[in-house]
């Protein structure tokens, strides 16, 4: 008798490290942000999102583009960038 193989996460379409589109709840946990707080960067358009029908999905590369534009603005302002000190 043969036992399916235990498959990874990135592997498994149906977790939200292998879709394209993640709803805001899961955006919100890749950015480690709550829930109201990634409503407050979609409805500011600091993250696009697409909608399919009536849902809200938030495209995986929107947040990474979010991600390096927050690195940009803080190189143009003077911040540091983190790291080692």
């Amino acid at each position: 008798m043969t036992h399916p193989t235990a498959t990874t996460r990135a592997a498994n379409p149906t977790s939200a490290e292998g879709r394209l589109l993640l709803t805001v709840e899961e955006a919100a946990d890749q950015l480690g942000v709550g829930r109201t707080v990634m409503y407050r960067l979609l409805s500011s358009g600091a993250v696009k999102s697409v909608t399919l029908g009536r849902l809200r999905r938030i495209p995986r590369e929107c947040l990474s583009d979010f991600v390096a534009d927050l690195r940009s603005h803080q190189a143009e302002n003077g911040q540091p960038q983190g790291g080692a000190a």
